[in-house]
């Protein structure tokens, strides 16, 4: 006798919470993990070599039960990744003698459910967070100046959108240190009060960000009305308050669900791949051990003379440093002149990147180091 629809959803929600309650037990057992290792742990939680015979096992096993070995082997590599940054995450505040039982202040610009919320709950795992949000970039870093936070997230670009050239802005003026780096997936979705046709939707506001990410989309919308607003969460709540049926939001799921929305639409950004990446930013740097694989920020202005930025480049490459972004945004009351920021694969308690960044300032009238900090899990 065949199974109903509503039978195999029910069977698939009981294999669900068996997943579920394995990945529970699993992480237990990686929490005793540090205590039993023979010798303390330094720089990164990680043993390649285990992990590589754990994704041998698994995907002989995933054949066996004729599944995709390369699906299966994915899924681990996500579990062994959440259990090393966990490791990580918990010698360093051993390191720092920090009670992971006491909330981290995080901020972020926007509303709950935001995506930089949400990046902010993946950056710092299980750490017991106390998130907060603020209208723009320059109250989020004065926040941090003045120790109201701990950290905060600040999106700087995004693989559809390019440059968020306000973040650097205050990235440049501010009086903060990059300690880490966060890449985040992000989810657009339509998000309107009912499941109403998509040709009924007069209006869609969000952050011009988002919009611009949804841009192809949003042409296909020929009688509808596109408002830019100060941030993809606050959207949703506009929805919320003005009660309209004929306005709809572009945010994250997250935030249709904390405010009992429909998602009209999902995955409706140009890119199918598409990320932000985030730096977290804190009042003071936080110095990664030698050999943890790391970037580092910086901005620059060059000297007034001839292939001067070229001149900058090259002692970096000089010293095998690898350049991953370059960006330049306008200088101050400066017309035609630029500020250069920088990121580049190296670690500041490397000797050798010390010594490019030493040679480096000769070349410049301006330079301020951001700090170095680990290379996110998604860019490793």
């Amino acid at each position: 006798m065949s199974k109903s629809l509503q039978e195999i959803r029910d069977a698939l929600d009981e294999v669900d919470q068996r997943i579920v309650d394995a990945l529970a037990v699993r992480h237990e057992l990686i929490t005793l993990v540090p205590e039993a290792r023979q010798e303390p742990t330094t720089g990164t939680a990680r043993d390649e070599i285990r992990e590589h015979e754990i994704l041998a096992r698994v995907e002989g096993q995933a054949r066996k039960a004729g599944l995709d070995p390369d699906y299966v082997a994915s899924l681990f590599h996500e579990i062994i990744q959440h259990s090393v940054d966990w490791q990580s995450r918990n010698a360093a505040a051993k390191e720092a003698d920090s009670d992971p039982r006491v909330p981290l202040r995080v901020g972020y610009q926007g509303g709950a459910g935001a995506y930089s919320h949400l990046a902010a709950s993946q950056h710092f795992g299980d750490r017991l967070l106390d998130c907060r949000g603020y209208r723009n970039f320059r109250e989020l870093a004065d926040a941090v100046e003045r120790g109201k936070l701990d950290y905060a997230m600040l999106p700087v670009e995004n693989t559809t959108a390019g440059s968020i050239n306000e973040a650097y802005d205050v990235l440049a003026h501010a009086d903060v240190a990059a300690v880490g780096e966060e890449i985040f997936r992000v989810k657009h979705c339509l998000i309107a009060l009912e499941p109403i046709p998509l040709a009924k939707v007069r209006r869609i506001a969000s952050h011009p960000q988002a919009l611009a990410q949804c841009s192809e989309f949003l042409a296909t919308l020929r009688e509808c009305q596109i408002e830019s607003y100060t941030d993809t969460a606050m959207a949703v709540g506009k929805v919320v308050r003005d009660g309209d049926l004929e306005q709809a939001a572009i945010a994250s799921r997250e935030a249709a669900r904390r405010h009992g929305l429909e998602v009209l639409k999902s995955g409706i950004a140009n890119q199918r791949e598409n990320y932000t990446r985030f730096l977290v930013i804190a009042r003071e740097p936080e110095p990664c051990a030698p050999d943890v694989p790391c970037k580092t920020s910086l901005v620059l202005a060059t000297q007034h003379q001839k292939a001067a930025l070229a001149t900058c480049l090259n002692v970096l490459a000089a010293h095998d440093l690898n350049l991953t972004k370059l960006e330049s945004r306008p200088m101050r009351n400066t017309p035609w002149e630029y500020l250069f920021y920088i990121d580049f694969e190296g670690n500041l308690a490397d000797d050798g990147t010390s010594a490019a960044l030493a040679e480096l300032e000769s070349h410049t009238s301006y330079l301020k180091i951001l700090g170095s900090y680990p290379v996110s899990r998604s860019n490793a």
